[in-house]
């Protein structure tokens, strides 16, 4: 069954409800607000700009703009790709795309134009759907991505270069276009987060989509009346799958726009949100807020939020032990899920086991494990090897790219390229990633081990363990850490917390800075690497 069987499903069943609310904090109510919709909104909520579409508008909207598409000649197996930030019409327009049997290709809000032009060129793309945020980077590369793509403006004030979305299909028909996809068929391209350079586009078909919408399902038991608070880019695996599951079931979406404690606080409380999925800094900012008393938490209607879960990189189990002092009634998770493996959830810790914080997890919904050696062979447990992963959500394909395809696709395993380790109970921790360890004196180091331990000091925010060159021991470990704000220390204090770990994984080196995250939360080693080690030795490591 095609994803897109889904949307025609909640139209039938749900059709007046809501399915999706944005809220951007940045802009006020009366700006692109009708006094209809004004009328709307809740009280406690003026403070934003709010805005709601049922599930018979989302289908309306994703069927005109299919219909647009297919009148200016797109058809099955075309691409078009979106550029835009959260906003209520990126899901209509990505189940417009589906609906005529093309491929959506989601891109990076923080593409510069050159990734642009690269990605609309390395995806073969036929059309580009962009928003206001991105006109000057467009516009850089107007004259040549425009002599073979349409080019569709979504928003006021359409520059002259494109089209208007808004203008165009509210006169297309809002009837579903007659095409039959099936869960073979391509379903879209997404783009891996170029940590080794320029992205890779990753194909997928829409039995990878559907399988995402049950696992995550079958991995936090949505229902129809849970509302699901969406944060992350749309455009990112993670944050979409997530609401996926919320999608299978019917139930209410709240896109915001804006990562502030406060806000996500407000947010949940006043949209009665009961999931709510974070990276690790937005928890850690919520929980500093609490702590220095800018945010009371008996002033918020919270009763009804249930799951707290986190995902796209490890998780100290220091957060969670803070958080559950002050969430003790929330239910925790998280998945472990790559762009290539259709997101999250290929492997999960699940709510039961919050004993086992620290590790990703067993095997997820559908999926199976594996820990291999460098000839992919299985280690044996408790030993670091490369994580592999079967299922239905593997990606068909790099696109276009055979050659990188075929070092991490082998007989439907993907191999992750993330080292691993499977404890006596079964359950898999996350060491490094294969690129990422420190070879010292002979010694493999893994950052994430030394990262994790770092954390549980009290006045770290933020830590990162690249390698540094070294004449002696070829490399050693140095820590980038960001202190908390209102907090002070010292290297000597670094340094003598450090003694509880084993001689040869204490950091060399410390440099207090700031830690630069991508917007999915991981942290950027290529960036720090060019800072700290310099732009050769990155390229000698083949590591940026």
């Amino acid at each position: 069954m095609p994803i897109t069987e889904i949307l025609e499903q909640n139209c039938r069943k749900y059709g007046e409800d809501i399915a999706l609310v944005e809220i951007n904090p940045e802009i006020q109510e009366t700006r692109r607000i009708t006094w209809k919709e004004y009328e709307l909104i809740e009280p406690n909520t003026l403070s934003h700009y709010r805005r709601e579409i049922t599930w018979n508008v989302f289908n309306e909207k994703a069927n005109r703009f299919a219909n647009l598409l297919m009148s200016r000649g797109v058809k099955k197996g075309d691409k078009v790709a979106i550029l835009l930030m959260n906003c209520l019409e990126w899901l209509p327009i990505y189940f417009g795309i589906l609906k005529t049997g093309a491929l959506a290709v989601p891109m990076n809000f923080r593409y510069t134009s050159d990734e642009i032009k690269y990605c609309l060129d390395l995806s073969e793309t036929d059309v580009l759907v962009f928003g206001p945020e991105f006109i000057g980077r467009v516009e850089e590369i107007a004259e040549d991505i425009s002599k073979n793509r349409l080019l569709f403006f979504v928003g006021g004030n359409c520059p002259s270069f494109a089209e208007d979305y808004d203008r165009l299909t509210a006169n297309c028909s809002s009837v579903s276009p007659d095409i039959t996809i099936t869960d073979d068929d391509d379903a879209a391209i997404y783009f891996s987060s170029g940590t080794t350079g320029f992205p890779k586009a990753i194909l997928h078909n829409h039995m990878s989509l559907l399988h995402a919408c049950r696992v995550e399902q079958a991995h936090h038991g949505q229902t129809k009346d849970d509302v699901f608070l969406c944060i992350p880019p749309l455009y990112h695996t993670g944050a979409k799958m997530h609401w996926f599951g919320s999608f299978l079931v019917g139930g209410k979406a709240v896109l915001l726009r804006g990562v502030k404690p406060k806000t996500i606080i407000e947010t949940a409380s006043a949209e009665k949100c009961s999931i709510v999925w974070l990276l690790v800094p937005w928890a850690q900012d919520i929980l500093d807020a609490i702590e220095r008393g800018e945010i009371n938490l008996d002033e918020y209607s919270l009763s009804q939020w249930r799951l707290m879960h986190i995902g796209a990189q490890p998780v100290p189990p220091s957060l969670i032990t803070r958080w559950k002092k002050h969430f003790p009634d929330h239910e925790y998770d998280t998945n472990y899920g790559l762009s290539e493996s259709i997101g999250p959830g290929c492997v999960h810790l699940g709510v039961e086991n919050v004993h086992k914080v620290g590790a990703i997890g067993k095997a997820g919904y559908g999926w199976e494990t594996r820990i291999v050696d460098e000839n992919r062979n299985d280690v044996k447990a408790g030993e670091v090897g490369e994580l592999a992963v079967k299922g239905p959500g593997v990606m068909t394909c790099y696109y276009n790219d055979e050659k990188a395809t075929a070092e991490v696709l082998a007989d439907g395993w993907l191999f992750t390229g993330d080292m691993a380790q499977e404890d006596e109970d079964g359950f898999i921790f996350l060491v490094d990633r294969k690129k990422d360890v420190i070879i010292s004196g002979g010694e493999n180091l893994y950052p994430v081990q030394i990262e994790d331990y770092l954390r549980a000091h009290n006045a770290i925010k933020d830590v990162a363990v690249i390698g540094l060159p070294d004449k002696r021991l070829g490399e050693i470990a140095a820590a980038i850490i960001e202190i908390k704000e209102g907090f002070t220390c010292t290297e000597d204090e670094i340094n003598s917390f450090c003694n509880g770990l084993p001689r040869y994984k204490r950091p060399h080196k410390v440099i207090f800075a700031d830690i630069p995250r991508n917007p999915t939360g991981k942290i950027e080693k290529p960036k720090l690497r060019k800072i700290y080690c310099g732009e050769s030795l990155v390229a000698s490591q083949n590591r940026g």
